[in-house]
């Protein structure tokens, strides 16, 4: 007699797939099918990832401690790109995905002492939250909300540590959004091909971007152009009373 059993890796690629697409494919297939083996190999994605769904995903992203994609000898998946897999085979609602992205504690200090256990926290516990939903963006939101959702998230000048082969390295959150709006590969993993936002700003889909450091950078000009005139009158000054001496002798 046939027997029948939950084959999960049908799952993992387009066979037995009759949710959401994304470009077309089964969102999980954004990831390359390498990076897909490793995760789903993992004691992470066995240990941590079973059952999540989009709320309680956020407390495994609470916890995390760095960005990255795969590090070590065997390129082992860090945490964050387990969570950003489970993110996409949860395909979340968009507003979910906003929700992550703006999430903060108003009730948090810079720094102040957690009643329960007296443990010092940090503000911020969530900037990994936004880290890994900007990741998720960047993956399967289209163009044009790309750069609208991101670009704010520019002004998040928040450090956070990135995970590189054995090591750790300080990164911030402006840095690493950067990256995903000018990089085809982030956190060990290949991003689709993003239209220059100038192409963009020419089909008059997104209006131009006005950096929030454009007066900065205008007053820096103009002392700049005060000092060259200043400096140009003092030289033809000094030529000026050269040329009297010489006639005076």
């Amino acid at each position: 007699m046939a027997s029948h059993r939950a084959d999960a890796s049908s799952f993992l690629d387009n066979r037995g797939y009759s949710g959401p697409l994304v470009r077309g494919v089964n969102p999980v297939t954004l990831f390359e099918k390498a990076v897909r083996d490793r995760i789903t190999d993992s004691y992470y994605w066995k240990e941590q990832c079973f059952g999540l769904n989009a709320a309680t995903l956020c407390d495994r992203a609470v916890e995390l401690s760095s960005i990255g994609g795969t590090y070590g000898i065997s390129e082992k998946p860090s945490p964050f790109l387990c969570l950003a897999f489970k993110l996409l085979q949860l395909n979340p609602d968009r507003d979910v995905i906003l929700e992550y992205l703006n999430f903060s504690d108003p009730g948090s200090d810079e720094e102040g002492e957690n009643p329960e256990n007296g443990v010092v926290k940090e503000r911020g516990d969530f900037k990994y939250l936004r880290a890994l939903a900007a990741f998720y963006v960047r993956l399967t939101f289209d163009a044009v909300d790309v750069y609208k959702t991101l670009e704010p998230l520019l002004l998040d000048y928040r450090k956070i540590k990135r995970r590189i082969r054995d090591t750790y390295t300080l990164t911030y959150i402006d840095q690493f959004v950067d990256d995903l709006l000018t990089k085809d590969r982030v956190c060990g993993t290949s991003l689709w091909k993003l239209p220059p936002r100038r192409q963009l700003e020419d089909l008059e889909m997104l209006d131009e971007r006005i950096s929030p450091l454009a007066d900065e950078l205008e007053a820096l000009d103009r002392d700049s152009n005060d000092g060259e005139e200043d400096a140009d009158r003092n030289r033809s000054d000094n030529d000026s009373s050269g040329r009297r001496d010489e006639g005076d002798d």
